[in-house]
């Protein structure tokens, strides 16, 4: 027998509700305490659309986009809505290719040449649908259902994609008399998503900027990144060539027994692009003395420099390592964050202008004893002596290497800055971007695993300080490197998936990382397994998974 009444807790408050109470009911009660509109709850540690029926007798918690899900569930959100907006204007068979972030915004492509005039149109469109404030229901379909609906639309990319799911089912949303797939919950309607702005780029495509959550407060004008964007533009060039623009075409080569043949094809390219970074440096090594390298966590830079080092000796050249982390200041003097801990990222805890010295005293050939930093100690140990000789050349690996405050009293003819991020550019279908943060995750749970013993528990809960001092110490410098270097590879994430699925199934559904778990096993799900056996040892996903011959055993 089903009880009439319910007892949940809500900000620490208990309330009874009647049977059969959505969370959005909910929602509107508390919808006055948040600065944002109420995106989705959580109950039990899961979370749920708005459009759920609460079970009762737990505790539950509503979130706005400030939320790292409900950021996700904006997106999407707007991103059906550009979709559904373009295709009201311009025919259904207008096609809407999402490629990848920039600059905190989305870089959008359609199957037709874009204006400026049809950007005003689509957002006009948009704000119309918004103000209608139209449902978004989702509806369980049986996946041989979803694939013939796709087929028949013409998505041959979702149609292809579901071929490989091996679900019964599949939430499908309705926005009008249109249905969708996504890659998360999605909001109940249109009428939450009126922050965003559309930017006009090129007639090939345009940006969605939208409440990023390192920049809620306003929707920011957008910046172009040049050398990123080219990067993307090459990756997505290449892959149109290689016929593997999504999962489904990865999935293709997996089941005809060609994999190995795209790891090698694909390893080449990628040896071939750091080895053209490597003749551009030697080509000036008159000039260049210093090679700063910098990027995000788990972008291989390791394997990377390593690899870069080699190219460089093979030319002549000696390139000698400084690592930045020895130049940390003692511990008792680095600063802290708010929760207590010391605050290791940041500018201030690396003596820079010991750092500066001693780079400038070895360019002047000058001998000098550097410092080794002492991890157990938390003190610096000046026990290195170094020395310049004529083809020797510096390598500088470390979070600020492209912070312009870093060697400023160098001339910037000297030094040569390498931005590196596996810029993933694999998408799962058209309107389902992999991310790039996704990408690197994946990659740090297993290595973390593998060489720290670390839980997938412990590696998520430190992933959201992680992002916060890339978004502070290294994103706002990627336009100062001379070069970027994309080190994803377009077949990884199934070789990834092998290693990661495991981990991750080994989170415990009690726990506050059980739901991103989940997300990630459902992004996987979407790829075949790859054996690891065809890739090379020096490869820089061996820097993740193991065997690499740059390990120090």
């Amino acid at each position: 027998m089903i009880d009439k009444n319910l007892k949940v807790t809500i900000f620490g408050e208990e309330k009874i509700l009647t049977a059969g109470t959505t969370f959005e009911e909910l929602a509107k009660l508390y919808q006055s305490r948040f600065d944002y509109p109420i995106i989705v709850a959580r109950e039990k540690g899961m979370y749920k659309e708005l459009s759920e029926v609460i079970e009762g007798n737990s505790e539950i918690d509503f979130f706005d986009f400030s939320n790292c899900e409900g950021n996700r569930i904006y997106l999407n959100g707007l991103i059906y809505l550009v979709t559904y907006s373009v295709k009201e204007l311009y025919g259904k068979n207008t096609k809407v290719f999402v490629r990848h972030t920039i600059d905190k915004g989305l870089y959008i492509e359609l199957s037709k040449p874009i204006t400026r005039d049809m950007i005003k149109e689509i957002k006009n469109k948009m704000n119309e649908v918004i103000e209608q404030n139209i449902p978004i229901s989702a509806k369980n379909v049986s996946r041989l259902e979803a694939i013939e609906y796709f087929e028949k639309l013409g998505d041959k990319d979702k149609s292809s994609m579901l071929l490989y799911n091996t679900n019964s089912y599949i939430t499908l949303y309705k926005l009008g008399n249109m249905y969708d797939f996504f890659f998360s919950k999605m909001p109940t309607s249109t009428g939450v998503l009126g922050e965003y702005n559309l930017e006009y780029l090129n007639e090939d495509g345009f940006i969605l900027m939208y409440p990023n959550l390192y920049n809620l407060k306003e929707i920011k004008k957008y910046q172009h990144h040049p050398q990123r964007f080219e990067i993307y533009k090459e990756y997505h060039e290449w892959v149109k060539i290689m016929n593997i623009q999504n999962v489904s075409d990865l999935n293709r080569v997996v089941s005809s027994g060609k994999i190995g043949n795209l790891i090698r094809l694909d390893e080449t390219i990628q040896a071939n692009k750091l080895l053209t970074i490597a003749k551009d440096i030697y080509e000036h090594k008159d000039r260049i003395k210093i090679i700063l390298i910098a990027g995000p966590s788990s972008s291989g830079k390791t394997t990377t420099s390593i690899k870069l080092t080699n190219y460089l000796t093979s030319f002549g050249l000696n390139p000698v390592p400084i690592a930045m982390d020895d130049y940390f200041i003692s511990r008792k003097k680095t600063p802290k964050n708010p929760d207590g801990t010391y605050d290791y990222e940041c500018l201030e805890a690396v003596n820079i202008d010991l750092l500066n010295e001693n780079v400038n005293k070895l360019l002047n050939g000058e001998k000098i004893i550097a410092p080794i930093y002492n991890f157990i100690t938390g003190e610096p140990e000046y026990i290195k002596e170094m020395q310049l000789e004529k083809n020797d050349i510096l390598i500088i690996e470390g979070i600020h290497g492209l912070n312009p405050e870093v060697l400023k009293n160098i001339p910037k003819s000297r030094k040569y800055k390498i931005y590196i991020s596996p810029l993933t550019g694999l998408n799962i279908d058209n309107h389902n971007r992999i991310s790039t943060s996704d990408n690197r995750l994946l990659r740090r749970i297993i290595r973390d695993n593998r060489t720290r013993g670390h839980k997938v528990e412990t590696t998520l809960e430190g992933w959201a300080s992680v992002r916060r001092g890339e978004e502070k110490y290294i994103f706002p410098y990627q336009d100062e490197a001379d070069v970027t270097f994309n080190s994803a590879l377009l077949y990884e994430l199934g070789v990834l998936k092998t290693y990661a699925e495991p981990l991750l199934y080994s989170v415990d559904p009690k726990s506050e990382y059980y739901d991103e778990a989940k997300r990630l096993i459902n992004l996987l799900k979407t790829f075949l397994p790859m054996p690891s056996e065809a890739i090379p040892d020096d490869s820089i996903l061996r820097e993740f998974i193991g065997g690499s011959c740059f390990e120090v055993i």
